[in-house]
């Protein structure tokens, strides 16, 4: 006798108590234990019941499904996979929907990578993305057989794109950002896993760089069970601190006389390539000894060409000098500054940006990174209120989040608002720490067997590398260093900015890395990072912290081999 589909519904229940997810497919339960895999044209209109998503949703709904054929050769190979999209409904019916995409290749490994976003997300990353910093001479996730999935966080950006904060005047849509999004993507697109496939994934990472970094380490911090693995580059895991950070950089580079043009940049880093570049033992463009170069540049007193870089009387003279208007804001960014009162995360201050030695937008080099690089480091115009689009990245991610995130006021004048003094303001800051920033408590995630990379370019100018290195003694500090260097491991790499750089832009194959350590249990030794920019084909040493690569004094400088990590 037929069941009811009251009878199934009570079945269906049964199998989410139990663990299992739930979909739907014209209002027939498929029950997870005993399903036949459903195919790719089929999918569309299927729907995930709410009660199978972790986090409270309206349910979700498949709005497109295709088969998109094999393409490209090498590493830059497609396999044949169904093209999944669709939206996660939210529970307050003013706030966004949560628009996904998930890949599912045809010759499926039996693994799953999510991706994250970054900026302030609105947009669902391509499901055919490589990892952060991936390899060019591999094939991308899709490409080697995973499942891949991603979402736009739950809202859809207006003109700024990834820096557009009008979302978080809704609350529910600030907490998809902050991190529920995650869950309720990860849950619905392994519904549709398992759905296509009949099973689940038997292994599951997480990768992002940025605020994608920071979605990796709160995925395997909040929902440890959920993730393998987890690679985290540049991540902006102190997002409030950060975001406070480039508060600081705007009200600076605002002052009068203050903001560098692109040739003025050019000159402070030359000058802190003279001063600093061989202190590695080799000058070859790219500093490596960064906390030797913070401790002795000073723009005051450097030189460059023979000549002092501050100009005459500190006035503005020219390209090839730079104002004491402008050293006073390069310096105030490179350093630390104090909350008045503590962030939900432990956070009381944020370290400053590596300035000495970083491409702020240098315009005169014309490398194919140029324009990317010059957007998300000073741009082309000073900051000012109205924030003008063309100003520096972090000034408009710093507008955008005082006028949206914390005050709610579209017609506040962002400049006005001071990190170091938050006043009325204070809770309001504090609540949004609560909902943004990612914890270090990674032990469930470690219990389990996860493994995590963590690396972070050291000319980073947009999530700076201090706070990384502080992640990472907070969690030696919480678990022990021996216990972290069975899961953890972080690298530095000297001359990498913010997901691209003019001097060196890396390339590291991290996904077999991890893919290896969790699965094979092959400790990752040695690794080596490419530029693919800078000096095409040169190579480095992926040197865990804290130490650097040094020039052995003889081969070709040109070599990972030609360095050694050293303390």
């Amino acid at each position: 006798m037929t069941s009811t589909l009251g009878e199934r519904a009570v079945r269906a229940a049964m199998a989410i108590a139990a663990g299992g997810s739930l979909v739907a497919c014209g209002g027939v339960s498929l029950e997870p234990a005993a399903s036949a895999p459903v195919a790719c044209e089929k999918l569309q209109g299927l729907a995930i019941l709410a009660a199978s998503i972790g986090l409270p949703t309206t349910g979700a709904t498949v709005t497109s499904a295709k088969l998109v054929e094999a393409s490209g050769s090498g590493a830059t190979a497609v396999p044949a996979y169904c093209e999944v999209a669709g939206r996660i409904a939210p529970v307050d019916t003013t706030a966004p929907n949560i628009l996904f995409q998930v890949g599912l290749p045809v010759n499926w490994n039996q693994k799953a990578m999510m991706f994250g976003g970054g900026g302030f997300n609105g947009s669902v990353p391509s499901v055919k993305n490589n990892v952060p910093a991936g390899p060019t001479d591999q094939p991308t996730p899709l490409g080697r057989g995973y499942a891949t999935f991603a979402s736009d966080s739950g809202h859809q950006s207006g003109p700024l794109t990834t820096r557009d904060g009008l979302f978080a005047m809704n609350d529910e849509a600030l907490r998809n950002y902050g991190g529920d999004a995650l869950k309720k993507t990860r849950d619905t697109a392994v519904a549709i896993i398992q759905a296509h496939y009949g099973k689940l994934p038997a292994t599951s990472y997480f990768a992002g760089g940025s605020n994608g970094g920071r979605e990796t380490l709160t995925a395997i911090q909040r929902w440890p069970a959920d993730w393998d693995g987890a690679i985290a580059w540049y991540p902006a895991w102190n997002d409030v601190a950060a975001l406070l950070a480039g508060q600081v950089m705007g009200r600076a580079l605002a002052q009068p006389g203050a903001y560098p043009n692109p040739a003025k940049r050019l000159a402070l880093f030359d000058a802190a390539l003279e001063a600093c570049d061989a202190l590695d033992g080799v000058a070859d463009g790219v500093i490596s000894h960064q906390n030797a170069c913070n401790a002795r540049f000073d723009p005051s007193t450097a030189m460059l060409r023979g000549a002092p870089l501050r100009c005459p009387g500190g006035a503005d003279t020219g390209d090839t000098c730079l104002s004491d208007a402008q050293i006073t804001a390069l310096k105030m960014i490179n350093s630390p500054f104090s909350f008045k009162a503590p962030l939900l995360n432990g956070d009381t201050d944020h370290p400053g940006f590596n300035v000495w030695g970083a491409d702020t937008g240098i315009t005169a080099w014309n490398k194919p990174t140029q324009a990317y690089v010059s957007l998300v480091n000073f741009n082309t115009s000073q900051p000012a209120f109205p924030m003008p689009v063309t100003a520096p990245f972090m000034a408009i991610l710093g507008d955008q989040w005082v006028r949206y995130f914390v005050a709610r006021d579209q017609n506040l004048n962002s400049l006005e608002f001071d990190p170091e003094n938050m006043g009325p303001w204070t809770g309001r800051v504090q609540e949004v720490s609560r909902l943004l920033d990612a914890k270090t408590d990674i032990s469930a995630f470690q219990a389990r067997g996860g493994k995590l990379l963590i690396a972070h370019g050291l000319a980073d100018t947009v999530v700076s590398s201090r706070p990384t290195q502080e992640y990472y003694r907070r969690l030696q500090a919480q678990l022990g260093a021996s216990k972290v260097d069975g899961f953890v491991r972080y690298y530095e790499v000297p001359g990498y900015g913010h997901a691209s750089s003019q001097v060196f832009n890396a390339a590291w194959d991290s996904l077999t890395a991890l893919d290896a350590w969790r699965v094979d249990g092959k400790i990752p030794v040695a690794q080596v990072v490419a530029d693919i920019t800078g000096v095409p084909g040169r190579t480095r040493p992926m040197c865990e912290y804290p130490t650097w690569p040094r020039y052995k004094g003889r081969g070709d400088a040109n070599l990972a081999a030609s360095f050694e990590c050293v303390p």
